[in-house]
């Protein structure tokens, strides 16, 4: 082999590794869009904004709960319960929408899992920290956990 051989081979070599390197780097960024997306369309419009039950059982899994400490113990509010919880409300004549503020401080996505920290904000103040884990399925991204910390001035 000569010289110029050698340079040939190794710019294909270089070009294939950023080439796998982007596909790597594309498909990452294609599913981080796609968890905001559904934070977006199921939890903060579902759940908060919107308060839209439809939005919420497409984007949630059936097995969705929120878990937080009692005590020792671990208490778990299931979605089910949580959009019959909005239905009420919502059925209710005195019923107002409310409007939350939110920043996601952090979207990390790991092949087919997700965590996603969310801040949200009620007439200025900061009243929630939510971090939420997703999934991939067949079907797409679904949100299938949440635990949070409510703040104390809020």
């Amino acid at each position: 082999m000569n010289y110029k051989n050698h340079i040939l081979g190794f710019l294909a070599v270089v070009l294939l590794g950023s080439l796998m390197a982007f596909s790597h780097y594309s498909k990452e960024a294609k599913a981080e869009k796609e968890v905001i997306a559904l934070v977006e369309s199921a939890y903060i419009n579902g759940a908060f904004n919107d308060q839209d039950t439809k939005a919420m059982k497409n984007g949630f899994h059936e097995d969705f709960a929120i878990f937080s400490a009692k005590g020792e113990t671990i208490s778990r509010y299931d979605i089910a319960d949580w959009i019959a919880g909005i239905e009420k409300r919502k059925a209710k004549p005195d019923y107002e929408m409310q409007v939350w503020e939110h920043k996601l401080p952090s979207v990390d996505v790991t092949g087919g899992s997700a965590a996603v920290k969310v801040e949200l904000f009620k007439d200025g103040k900061h009243v929630y920290t939510d971090y939420l884990s997703l999934l991939r399925f067949d079907s797409g991204w679904k949100i299938v956990a949440k635990v949070y910390h409510k703040h104390a001035d809020s």
